[in-house]
């Protein structure tokens, strides 16, 4: 059950994040200056609303398969697929909260363009993930 459930989280997760690469992000280029700092407000807001459940399923669910994962599922895999999640969460910290705190203050640019850039990186490592979940599942 628990291997499901991380399935579904992780899943929501790899859908949400290609969503804020190919739409949010590159939509907040189009974005009018004056409105700017409410549409990153706005977007914040909604988008921690609508990932804090899953994605606290797939830390907590992630962390329980070290303990309670099906008999076919090797070890080595749960503990990879966990370092690419600490490895987004790392980038999340790091990369991806800088560039939104400085939107805060008003349309850049730049940020923008290193918030789409950098997030390949969290692109890439969730769909890694999803993969390796699906593996989990398949085993």
């Amino acid at each position: 059950m628990t291997l499901v459930l991380h399935a579904v989280a992780t899943w929501f997760m790899v859908g949400l994040i290609w969503t804020i690469q190919s739409v949010h992000y590159p939509l907040f280029a189009k974005v009018g200056e004056r409105a700017f700092p409410a549409y990153e407000a706005e977007h914040a807001s909604r988008m921690a609303s609508l990932l804090a459940i899953p994605a606290g399923i797939e830390v907590v669910t992630g962390a329980g398969l070290i303990w309670f994962r099906p008999e076919d599922v090797g070890l080595p895999l749960v503990l990879a697929s966990g370092a690419l999640l600490a490895m987004i969460w790392i980038l999340t910290l790091l990369m991806q909260l800088p560039e939104h705190r400085r939107l805060q203050d008003g349309k850049d640019p730049l940020s923008i363009a290193r918030l789409v850039r950098t997030n390949w990186a969290r692109t890439g490592l969730w769909t890694a993930r999803g993969v390796m979940v699906a593996v989990m599942l398949a085993l």
